[in-house]
């Protein structure tokens, strides 16, 4: 199946530069587009309280929002619809996420300046924290045509690709694209956490079938200051993170790396949320606690999503 593009839709200048350049990537991946309007961001349906009856009334009033996002969608060279909800909840995220599988959200970055920004900061915390393959366009990117060089941030730790994310390995296999992997690391300089990175992209199949990246290590005690050196120093014009399920203290501190990276980075950034790799069996020769304390201490060595 095709990659549908959820684009998150609206009429400033943000939102619209957005539409372009997903429908850059749609025309380069043969996808298409959905032209998503909201008004809110929550976790929990407000009008379960008040009734639907108001909801109803609240989409009466988006009619002539809707008729204009309509001739938006005309004018844009992949095939386009429009879906205008109040509310993006996360019952709507899955609902959109699986009815138009495979799916990749896109927003505009966030920013403190726009209008919107807050609307946008929701939206982009409420998809991240619900796994879904997450797509931030700063307002400064060049619009018309696909990313030709890509950066994948990644850790020592290993990682599976959810299904969404898997079906973004056409973005990177795109003609004429080069691939680099980049590792950070806080107050050493860490060959083997650089290799393994790179061994840890490649074992989760995103790169099957592709050329093997060019490998970048930075030392950088600020991990998502280091992401962003990454980005400046080798031109990258977009960045994959991996969103790896983690425990309560753990995701209160990756979050907030992400949300960083989603706000600051100045090229495009795509968020692929992942699940947990299977730790293959010891050999007859490898207890289990040899290996179970390993996987500790490389766990605990690695600053990761």
């Amino acid at each position: 199946m095709s990659l549908t593009l959820v684009v998150f839709a609206g009429f400033y200048e943000a939102a619209r530069h957005a539409e372009h350049y997903a429908d850059a990537l749609g025309q380069a991946l043969h996808g298409k587009l959905v032209l998503l309007h909201v008004n809110r961001a929550s976790l929990f349906d407000p009008y379960l309280v008040v009734g639907e009856r108001y909801r109803q009334a609240e989409l009466a009033t988006e009619t002539d929002t809707t008729a204009a996002l309509h001739r938006q969608a005309a004018a844009l060279r992949s095939p386009a619809t429009v879906v205008v909800t109040t509310d993006l909840l996360p019952a709507i995220a899955h609902d959109l996420a699986t009815g138009y599988e495979p799916a990749l959200f896109v927003l505009s970055q966030p920013d403190a300046e726009h209008p919107a920004a807050s609307v946008v900061a929701d939206c982009a915390e409420l998809l991240r924290a619900g796994q879904h393959a997450l797509l931030a366009v700063p307002l400064a990117t060049p619009a018309a045509k696909a990313p030709r060089r890509i950066l994948l941030a990644a850790d020592r730790e290993a990682f599976a690709l959810a299904p969404a994310a898997l079906a973004l390995r056409e973005l990177l296999a795109l003609p004429g694209t080069e691939l680099l992997v980049a590792h950070v690391s806080a107050g050493v300089e860490d060959d083997a956490g650089c290799a393994a990175a790179l061994r840890a992209v490649q074992d989760s199949g995103l790169l099957a079938g592709l050329p093997i990246p060019e490998l970048r290590g930075y030392n950088q005690d600020d991990y998502a200051e280091g992401v962003l050196d990454a980005v400046r120093n080798t031109q990258a014009d977009l960045v994959v993170v991996f969103a790896r399920q983690r425990s309560y203290l753990s995701e209160v501190f990756h979050s907030s790396v992400t949300a960083r990276l989603l706000t600051d980075c100045p090229v495009p950034i795509l968020v692929l949320p992942t699940t947990l790799a299977t730790v293959p069996a010891a050999g007859p020769e490898v207890s289990a606690t040899v290996v179970q304390s390993a996987t500790s201490v490389l766990q605990g060595l690695s600053p990761a999503y």
